[in-house]
């Protein structure tokens, strides 16, 4: 039996060509290699991005201090359940956190009795699939969004804090305290660069048991991602044109001409 020579590999780092692009996205592209294998560092970033995705997902929202951040911008907030009444049952079944527990809807019946009129305008906070994203960009949005909305002359219901939700969850709240333009905030599925996502759901005239068709997304919204301030600006756009035309979704094109932003915040190109 003849005996091979074993394969000897460098131990030193060898760049990717590709590294200059790094600049330019999260992306995990040019890693390099050491010897046969990725390099250590890669390795371990990779290993911290996936741990930071599950612990978005399984992290309880803290509805205390959203309800605290609201009330010092002079805003009423109510705090409503899904019908998944854990994270476990909320990853298993996701019909159920579409629909309202029954001490929600009565939270949502008696502010309705305490107020009749039409709302034009109801904001939803839900946790969705990552309360890191709710915790770190929902009071800044809805903030920018109040001073728009006053602007506009148009109403306010109170903001909806909604745990254990999916994004049809907001019909039902919309539909119960008769508002015409809901807004769903929501954490989206966390990415390995992107634990902290949230997505901005529109729809007209919401009602229990409508199709996504009906609704307008805007995705993606954090520090590194789309700037809360031109989110403002591309949701403010479809809700004047939802008022004028009576509908959303995907009769209800996205036109919207970014305007320059300013902003302390240091820019992020993405690839």
């Amino acid at each position: 039996m003849t005996l091979l020579p074993s394969e000897q590999y460098q131990p030193d780092h060898h760049a990717d060509p590709w590294e200059k692009l790094k600049q330019f996205t999260d992306a995990r592209i040019a890693l390099g290699r050491a010897g046969c294998s990725i390099p250590t560092q890669a390795m371990l970033e990779f290993q911290l991005a996936h741990a930071q995705a599950r612990d978005a997902v399984y992290q309880a929202l803290d509805v205390a201090q959203l309800q605290q951040a609201f009330s010092a911008m002079s805003l009423t907030s109510l705090h409503v359940q899904s019908q998944a009444i854990d994270k476990e049952t909320y990853l298993k079944r996701p019909d159920l956190g579409r629909i309202l527990d029954d001490d929600s809807k009565q939270i949502l019946k008696d502010d309705r009795q305490n107020n009749t009129g039409e709302y034009d305008v109801c904001i939803v906070v839900g946790d969705g699939l990552s309360a890191l994203a709710i915790e770190e960009n929902a009071v800044a949005f809805v903030q920018n969004l109040k001073e728009q909305i006053d602007l506009e002359g148009w109403t306010l219901a109170p903001i909806v804090i909604a745990t254990g939700s999916r994004v049809a969850l907001g019909d039902q709240v919309a539909e119960i305290l008769n508002a015409k333009m809901l807004v769903m905030l929501i954490g989206e599925r966390p990415g390995l660069s992107s634990p902290d996502s949230m997505g901005i759901y529109y729809t007209w005239d919401a009602k229990t048991g409508y199709l996504d068709s009906k609704r307008n997304c805007i995705s993606n919204v954090r520090p590194a991602g789309l700037p809360i301030a031109i989110a403002t600006q591309r949701l403010m756009n479809l809700m004047r044109n939802s008022k004028k035309l009576g509908l959303s979704g995907v009769n209800l094109k996205d036109e919207h001409q970014i305007q320059n932003i300013e902003s302390d915040t240091p820019s992020r190109l993405l690839f």
